[in-house]
């Protein structure tokens, strides 16, 4: 029947006005509501179709698109076929969507397609098919349990962590607790016959919890501890990262209620930070917002994150960011520069972030799109390579206004990154050896062996801020040049800046930005510590140096013991206080992950 109903679909013609335009507000996840199904990546049928006096309405899915539609055959004019999504478990609903009518001679319709979840505005949605042929019923709803590690309601725990404290009722104990996967539970101890204990589960940092409320209700039989199932805090099927939960509990007598503090899994502190991260991600735009280029360096931390540790549950938003984000954009809408396709724009260092965002998506999936990307950007940035000012040096932008430390640090690392990854190459050998030797001829190393902001017009080295983003990038280049060369002067040359950075920029032994301590960083220097921690670890893995992998871990240890909430968010001074957002996020898991052996 299954098989007779798709193709029956295939012939349905063009649906009619009242099925093109959404009765609720548009969603958008992978893709927006009102998708046709004939782009789904794929088609399933999660629950039993509903028979409606002989017309069978049918709910479809594509998990790969986190989006479902509905059809109706054997059916007459006039039968119509919609879905229903509710936000709150199945208690309320949006009706109608994409509402169809078999039109005159056709004997089924179908809905266009709409979205299980709304990622951005952090709500899990349900999604049931609705006809209405001479009397109106449902399918089930679809996706009830959430299914990450196990699935809601499962048992059997794979260790026990409380992330937060208990609290107490009526000398009841009330504990949250959250295994080595993610799966959460609550437990009451000592209680009363009649107790209860209960999750929540909120998908927006515990501001509000429709449909997540009441997870796993049990009641006390006895004096004795009393738990719940277990239930997922993450759920990969809707996009939905950075899922928060607290245990609550009732005392019998007099109807009280106490619940914990709301906490996300901290088991393993790389992919705890990565999860946070996930939160604030946009499936949609294939962006965090409001940042371009600090896209690109939080994407790169997540690829990073992925690569260390050998996780793949990450992998899918790598060709989706290149896919989405590849294309022209107009000035404002996601930088303030206009995108000119393949990354490129006039600010020069903005373009060579994402070139090396993907020579690191090249690493992590071996996709020759990726580093053919990368040879795209890299021939662009090559055309503001002047020996006309300075002897040398790329230029910060398309005006060539400034030569500084970051745009040369990026190209020096981009540039010899390509000739370590294309066989039999020697032109982008001798561009990174070039870069290199102005680069160090230029004077913007100083004597300390930190690195100053860049060159003054007279092309001598201007004293400005030493960033600890500047110290890295140089770190980083001089390391691939040696890997491309051999050379072991470039390998000390890297050690050298490494070790004054940990010396000079490291108060109380804690890596600090200039910023810092008056809490003054902008959102761009919010990132510049975890750029420094990427290369540090290359530095660690290089060498083989034990006293940069306890640096790496003086970092991560700061971080998560005086820098965390009970949300695992980040934040911007490791030693604690400071800004806390997506970019302060990004930055510590740089650090998080320097710290973490190779998987």
């Amino acid at each position: 029947m299954r098989i007779l109903l798709t193709l029956a679909l295939v012939l349905t013609p063009a649906l009619p006005a009242d099925a093109q335009q959404p009765l609720a507000a548009q969603v958008c996840s992978v893709s927006c509501d009102t998708l046709d199904p004939s782009k789904a990546q794929e088609e399933t049928f999660p629950v039993p179709e509903k028979l409606i006096n002989g017309r069978h309405v049918v709910l479809h899915a594509s998990d790969k698109d986190a989006m479902a539609w509905g059809s109706i055959d054997g059916g007459t004019t006039n039968d119509a076929v919609w879905l229903d999504r509710s936000w709150d478990g199945g208690a309320t609903w949006d009706g109608l969507l994409g509402k169809a009518s078999i039109p005159s001679g056709w004997t089924g319709t179908r809905t266009l397609m709409y979205n299980l979840a709304d990622p951005a505005g952090h709500r899990r949605g349900l999604i049931r098919a609705c006809g209405d042929a001479a009397g109106v019923d449902c399918t089930a709803w679809v996706h009830t349990a959430v299914c990450a590690a196990a699935c809601d309601g499962s048992t059997g725990p794979s260790g026990d962590n409380q992330p937060v404290p208990s609290t107490t009722l009526s000398n009841r104990r009330i504990s949250l607790h959250i295994d080595n996967r993610g799966m959460a539970w609550g437990v009451i101890e000592n209680g009363a016959a009649g107790d209860e204990i209960w999750l929540d589960r909120s998908w927006n940092e515990g501001a509000s919890w429709p449909g997540g409320s009441s997870l796993g209700r049990t009641s006390v039989t006895s004096g004795s501890s009393t738990a719940t199932r277990l239930y997922a805090t993450a759920d990969p099927l809707s996009k939905l990262y950075g899922g928060a939960v607290r245990a609550c509990g009732r005392a019998v007598e007099g109807q009280n209620g106490s619940c914990t503090a709301w906490a996300r899994p901290a088991t393993d502190r790389p992919g705890a930070a990565a999860d946070a991260l996930m939160y604030s991600y946009q499936p949609h735009t294939a962006w965090w917002l409001s940042s371009w280029w600090n896209s690109a360096v939080a994407f790169t931390a997540l690829m990073d994150y992925q690569q260390r540790t050998r996780r793949t549950d990450l992998r899918w938003i790598v060709n989706e960011v290149f896919e989405k984000d590849k294309g022209v954009f107009p000035a404002g809408e996601k930088s303030g520069d206009a995108l000119e396709g393949n990354f490129i724009s006039r600010a020069i260092d903005d373009t060579e972030w994402w070139g090396l965002a993907w020579i690191e998506a090249y690493d992590l999936t071996g996709d020759r799109r990726y580093l053919d990307m990368a040879v795209t950007i890299a021939n662009y940035v090559e055309g503001y390579w002047d020996t006309g000012t300075c002897g040398g040096g790329v230029w910060w932008d398309r005006e060539r206004t400034y030569k500084n430390a970051v745009t040369n640090g990026l190209y020096i690392r981009l540039t010899a990154a390509l000739h370590n990854r294309l066989a039999g190459d020697t032109v982008w050998l001798q561009r990174a050896t070039t870069a290199w030797n102005w680069f160090v001829g230029s004077g913007m190393i100083n004597s300390s062996n930190l690195v100053n902001d860049g060159i003054t017009g007279a092309c001598t080295n201007n004293g400005q801020t030493v960033w600890t983003y500047n110290q890295g990038l140089a770190i980083g280049g001089a390391l691939e040049l040696w890997r491309a060369t051999g050379d072991s002067a470039l390998l000390a040359t890297a050690r050298r800046l490494g070790d004054a950075a940990m010396s000079s920029l490291s108060p109380g032994g804690i890596l600090t930005e200039s910023c810092d301590p008056g809490g003054t960083c902008d959102d761009n220097q919010k990132q510049f510590k975890g750029i420094f921690m990427r290369y540090l670890m290359d530095l660690a893995d290089s060498t083989g140096d034990a006293s940069y992998r306890t640096y790496a871990q003086r970092q991560a240890d700061s971080i998560w013991q005086n820098d965390r909430d009970s949300l695992n968010r980040l934040g911007q001074r490791w030693t604690g206080g400071g800004a806390r957002d997506w970019r302060t996020q990004a930055s510590a898991l740089g650090a998080l992950v320097a710290a973490t052996p190779a998987g």
